[in-house]
């Protein structure tokens, strides 16, 4: 049946916009806003600037005045599953990359109203179960898995064949591999071909000069979970995230990290990128429409707000050594979450 010009067949109505605004914007692929807005429509984000303007361009509506600085979601690349990631937004965690051992873990990600990256876990330990059943059990999990998020493999059996296999199937269902680096060195991994820009890493301890450069040359991104796996990794080499493993803050995981300086430092930047971008990059969600990990137009709507006064220069700084801690509201998908939201959520959750 034919239409009038410029009325499409199945076209639904835009999603409203919603603007929220606060005396600090920080995007981290730009420069901070002072006095800032986002505007968002549906779940993602449609325009960043000076308040005034973003305020001028919608002046129907009534904006979310925020306190302190708007920040991208954090991204927690490395949680167990089965460790209550409900408790992960009351950090500022809009993202994670979660470990589920079983299809019932598997849901509890997005349960909790969190992005990111589901990994399904295979500790297979040899090639005869693995060929008997192991196979077919992993890609029926992938088929079933309760949520509609995006899902990944987490390999970690002791047999090479099995890595090699889990490293093949990953490239064939256009899944991402996350593994942990003290279960397999990362010459190992090299090997059975599961390192490289689809595949990011946890590990607790320090890697040497070798494995360093290996993953950088791979590509291969880093999920730090401990203070002490940071040697020889804060010199912008090799792509660096923060895991917490157990639902923890990782901002203050990169807290820790800091060093006395002035404000504004290179390393207080490089931080707070890990735990924002550095994440979304581990996780292979930093780019195109709907990305993670920054504010821009077209990104994704996650973002936290945190309850810390900072200008221009200040930015990274403040949030970093006041911000654990003072997060106030996560926006996820547009959706605004305040930290009671998720003690509510745990709750409901069966014991």
């Amino acid at each position: 049946m034919p239409t009038r010009a410029g009325h499409a067949i199945g076209t639904r109505a835009l999603s409203p916009v919603v603007v929220h605004t606060a005396p600090l914007v920080l995007p981290v692929c730009e420069p901070p806003v002072v006095d800032g807005a986002v505007a968002v429509r549906g779940d993602r984000v449609i325009r960043i600037g000076p308040r005034r303007e973003i305020e001028a361009a919608y002046p129907d509506l009534t904006p979310s005045r925020w306190p302190g600085m708007i920040v991208p979601g954090l991204v927690d690349a490395h949680l167990r599953l089965d460790r209550a990631p409900a408790r992960s937004a009351v950090h500022g965690v809009t993202a994670v990359a979660g470990v589920a051992g079983d299809l019932d873990a598997a849901s509890s990600a997005a349960e909790a109203g969190l992005g990111g990256v589901t990994y399904l876990e295979t500790r297979c330990e040899d090639e005869a179960r693995w060929e008997r059943d192991g196979r077919d059990r992993l890609i029926t999990a992938i088929r079933e898995v309760g949520h509609p998020g995006v899902i990944g493999i987490a390999p970690h059996s002791p047999d090479p064949v099995v890595m090699e296999d889990l490293a093949i199937l990953s490239r064939t269902f256009g899944l991402r591999l996350h593994v942990e680096l003290g279960r397999h060195p990362a010459g190992f991994l090299d090997e059975v071909g599961a390192l490289g820009p689809g595949c990011h890493v946890a590990i607790s301890g320090p890697l040497d000069e070798a494995d360093r450069k290996l993953l950088r040359i791979r590509g291969t991104a880093v999920a730090i979970s401990s203070p002490f796996a940071a040697e020889g990794l804060l010199d912008g080499e090799v792509t660096i995230a923060f895991g917490t493993r157990t639902g923890g803050d990782p901002l203050a995981a990169a807290r820790a990290l800091t060093r006395d300086g002035s404000p504004g430092t290179a390393l207080d930047r490089l931080l707070v990128e890990a735990v924002t971008l550095g994440g979304a990059r581990a996780l292979g969600m930093a780019e195109g429409p709907g990305r993670l990990g920054s504010l821009g137009q077209d990104s994704r709507a996650d973002f936290a707000v945190f309850a810390v006064e900072a200008d221009e220069r200040t930015a990274y700084t403040a949030l970093l050594r006041e911000g654990p801690g003072r997060c106030v509201a996560t926006v996820v998908g547009g959706r605004s979450r305040r930290p009671g939201d998720d003690r509510k959520a745990e709750a409901r959750r069966p014991a």
